[in-house]
């Protein structure tokens, strides 16, 4: 009987130190994507480029497709959403 009262405390030994160390591993990943997450937000903001103008009536066809074409890159880098991205194309194009 006091062997199996060892290999069972042997046991519960090994499990509460694998169970702490996986929560020490979580909480450290839980941590850099919290700050990997604040940083990417940081760019964004950084990044974020200010309202096109509405279109000039004496704009050229090319001069609006080249705005089109910047405004498709920055949906697609994800710098602006959907809603940013057609009221902007509306602007050009209106």
């Amino acid at each position: 009987m006091p062997r199996l009262l060892g290999t069972m405390a042997r046991t519960a030994v090994i499990a509460g130190t694998a169970t702490a160390t996986r929560n020490a591993v979580d909480r450290r990943q839980a941590q850099k994507n919290v700050s990997a997450y604040s940083q990417a937000e940081q760019q964004v903001h950084a990044q974020q480029v200010p309202p096109v103008q509405a279109a000039a009536p004496a704009e050229s066809m090319d001069d609006k497709l080249a705005q089109l074409e910047r405004l498709g890159q920055l949906k697609a880098q994800g710098i602006l959403s959907e809603e940013e991205f057609a009221q902007q194309k509306a602007a050009i194009l209106g």
